[in-house]
C-alpha cells in the first residue's frame, strides 16, 4: 500500500467533510444528501448521536487531519515491514470513537478487520469508503461480525467485557481497553469563562465519553452555585428523552435513599468519593490539601483518562474546554497504539 496516497486521501477526506459542514442544507447536491442521510440514519439508530454531536465529532476530525498534523504524527513512527491483519472491536459510546484505531492500523501498513459497535454502524463505513476513493483505492479494510484469522487485536469494552476479552484473546497480541473517565480540579479562582469551558468538558456527548469530566475536586470554601451558573448554557439537555430518563431515575433513587444532593433541574451534583458517577450526576469532593488530590489521582490512574485543571496547580493536566480535543498522538488508556502496531 502507498502511504503517501493514504495520507493524501485523509487530507482530501478532511476537506470533503469541511465542505459538507460549511454548506447550507438547501444547497446540498446529490453527494451531500447522501452524507446528510447517513447522519440522520445514525441518529435514528442511536438517539445519543444527535446531529450536533455528530457534526462536532466531524469538525474535530477535520482539524486533526491536516497535512501538518499527519506528517508530525507519522514522523515519530515507522510503518511495519510486513502487513498483518489487526482485529478492531470498536466502542460506540460517542460518534467516530473508533476512527483513530482504524487510521492507525492502515497507516501502520496493516489491514483492519473491523467489528463495528451496534450503536455506531453508519458513519464510519461511509467515511472509510470516501477515504478509499480519495486514496485511489490504496487502503484495505474489512468489516466482520466475528474475528477470525487475525494477528493482533485492539478491543474496547466495559470492565466486565474487558475481562472476557482478556481471556478470549490471551494467546494473541492485544490492547484491551476498559472503562475510563476524567476529572477536574478547581483552584478556586477560576473565571466565569473557565467554568463555562468546564461545562463543555462535562456535557458534550451527554457525558458518555471517557474524556468527559464526571468527578470534581473543589476547594473547601468554593460555592457550588458558581458551578451551576456555568452550566446554564446546557439546560436544554434535559429535553433529550434518554438523558431525561437517566436524570429522573437517579433523582428518584437519591430521594428515596434520602441522600444529600444539589439539583438544578437538569443535572445533579453529589458529594461522593467515587470516581465514576451515573449519567446526569457529577460527583465532587472538597479538598484542603492538593496532595490529597494528587494521591487520589495516582491511586486511580488506571481509571482516569485525563485531568482538567489550571497549569499553576502543577498537575499532569489539560486546560478547561480541551478534554474533547485530543491530538493524533493522544491515545486511549495512554497506550501508544502506533508503537504497538510497529512491532506486531
Amino acid at each position: 500500500m502507498n502511504i503517501e496516497k493514504q495520507v493524501l486521501g485523509l487530507i482530501k477526506l478532511s476537506e470533503y467533510i469541511k465542505a459538507f459542514l460549511s454548506k447550507n442544507p438547501a444547497d446540498f447536491n446529490e453527494n451531500d444528501s447522501e452524507f446528510e442521510m447517513i447522519l440522520k440514519k445514525s441518529e435514528i439508530e442511536n438517539p445519543w448521536f444527535t446531529m450536533d454531536n455528530q457534526k462536532f465529532a466531524l469538525t474535530q476530525w477535520t482539524d486533526l487531519l491536516t497535512e501538518e498534523n499527519l506528517k508530525s504524527w507519522l514522523g515519530k513512527y515507522s510503518p511495519s515491514k510486513t502487513t498483518k491483519k489487526v482485529g478492531l472491536i470498536l466502542a460506540g459510546n460517542i460518534p467516530l470513537v473508533g476512527l483513530h484505531d482504524v487510521i492507525s492500523v492502515v497507516l501502520s501498513n496493516h489491514i483492519p478487520l473491523i467489528k463495528l459497535s451496534s450503536k455506531d454502524k453508519q458513519m464510519l463505513p461511509f467515511l472509510l469508503k470516501k477515504w478509499k476513493e480519495f486514496s485511489d483505492n490504496e487502503i484495505k479494510y474489512e468489516f466482520v461480525e466475528r474475528l477470525v484469522d487475525f494477528d493482533a487485536v485492539i478491543a474496547t469494552g466495559s470492565n466486565n467485557t474487558a475481562r472476557y476479552l482478556e481471556f478470549y484473546f490471551k494467546n494473541h497480541l492485544s490492547i484491551i481497553r476498559k472503562n475510563r473517565t476524567s476529572v477536574a480540579v478547581l483552584k478556586g479562582d477560576e473565571t466565569e469563562e473557565e467554568l463555562k469551558l468546564l461545562a463543555h468538558d462535562i456535557f458534550l456527548y451527554f457525558g458518555l465519553g471517557c474524556r468527559n469530566v464526571t468527578r470534581l475536586f473543589i476547594p473547601q470554601d468554593f460555592v457550588i452555585d458558581r458551578i451551576f451558573e456555568s452550566f446554564i448554557d446546557y439546560k436544554e439537555i434535559i429535553n433529550h428523552n434518554k438523558y431525561a430518563n437517566n436524570y429522573d431515575y437517579n433523582r428518584a433513587v437519591y430521594l428515596l435513599n434520602q441522600d444529600q444532593f444539589w439539583d438544578n433541574n437538569f443535572v445533579m451534583m453529589k458529594e461522593d468519593e467515587k470516581l465514576f458517577s451515573p449519567l446526569s450526576v457529577i460527583h465532587f469532593s472538597r479538598y484542603s490539601s492538593l496532595e490529597d488530590v494528587k494521591n487520589f489521582i495516582a491511586e486511580n490512574e488506571k481509571d482516569i483518562q485525563c485531568v482538567v485543571a489550571k497549569k499553576e496547580l502543577n498537575l499532569d493536566s489539560i486546560e478547561f474546554g480541551e478534554a474533547q480535543n485530543p491530538d493524533l498522538d493522544t491515545y486511549a488508556d495512554n497506550v501508544d497504539t502506533m508503537k504497538f502496531l510497529e512491532v506486531i
